[in-house]
């Protein structure tokens, strides 16, 4: 007897074909096109939540360069008098702290001033 495998066909294709709803002309509703278009997707998808971690940490740099040169010192001498210093803040919280809380920051930068 022969089997058929249209349930199950349907429904990988439904899958993948929701997967590439809202794409451009054809990438939509034609099966080759779409299983093309949802794998480059996905691919882009991943590469884009690593480069995100990049883009961040050089929004954090950016920020604590333009907080500290109020200040009047430069970036790279304000994170090398931190680790003279033995304070370990990472940029994350650092810029946190530029933005958010003044004083705080200004004590920082004295106290890399001072070392």
């Amino acid at each position: 007897m022969r089997t058929k495998s249209v349930v199950y066909t349907r429904q990988r294709k439904k899958k993948i074909f929701r997967l590439a709803k809202g794409s451009y002309a054809t990438k939509k509703n034609r099966w080759r096109m779409v299983i093309q278009q949802v794998e480059k997707s996905l691919n882009y998808s991943y590469t884009g939540r690593k480069d995100r971690k990049a883009d961040f940490r050089s929004m954090w740099i950016v920020r604590l360069n333009a907080a500290v040169r109020e200040e009047g010192i430069s970036y790279n001498k304000f994170i090398s008098g931190l680790k003279k210093v033995n304070i370990a803040i990472d940029r994350k919280m650092l810029a946190e702290i530029a933005v958010n809380d003044n004083v705080t920051f200004k004590q920082l930068v004295e106290v890399v001033k001072a070392a």
